[in-house]
């Protein structure tokens, strides 16, 4: 695999760390993890859904923490008195950490675990003030705000 080096994007822009930071870290990103499988849903507009298998995993076994821009899945098997003797095991229930790496402005909105799934639901939910607004066209002449120590407008 070809690395890239960042440190002259690093040196040329301000502010874009994060994105050059996301980009260095999606292409040293080790791909061939498909423990355990998941997959990511589009159910709206602005809304997702992450669903990973947990077979064998209970719900307090399974930790689910969102920090920053980063959604991070763990769960641990709780050790067992007795060990079981398995003629065939085909269930991987090995402890696994899974992280997402969520877009600006999306957080998580809830979690359930049923038949072996785990479910995460996300949502994107812009700030009034980043969303696009329309401007409204007066027609006639501009009016300009009044002078100092006058109250009256002035027509152009």
């Amino acid at each position: 695999m070809r690395t890239l080096d960042l440190t002259p994007l690093y040196r040329a822009t301000v502010g874009f760390d994060r994105m050059a930071n996301q980009l260095d870290r999606a292409m040293t990103a080790d791909t061939a993890t498909t423990y355990p499988p998941y997959n990511i849903e589009k159910l709206g507009e602005n809304d997702y859904r992450i669903s990973i298998a947990v077979a064998g995993f209970a719900e307090d076994e399974l930790s689910i923490e969102a920090r920053e821009n980063q959604l991070i899945v763990t769960a641990r098997k709780a050790e067992s008195e007795t060990k079981p003797t398995y003629l065939h095991r085909g269930i991987a229930t090995r402890a696994f950490e899974k992280s997402f790496q969520l877009a600006d402005h999306v957080s998580v909105t809830g979690a359930s675990h049923a038949d072996g799934m785990l479910h995460i639901d996300l949502e994107r939910q812009v700030p009034e003030a980043l969303k696009p607004r329309r401007i409204e066209i007066a027609s006639g002449a501009p009016k300009r705000p009044a002078l100092e120590g006058t109250s009256e407008t002035v027509e152009v």
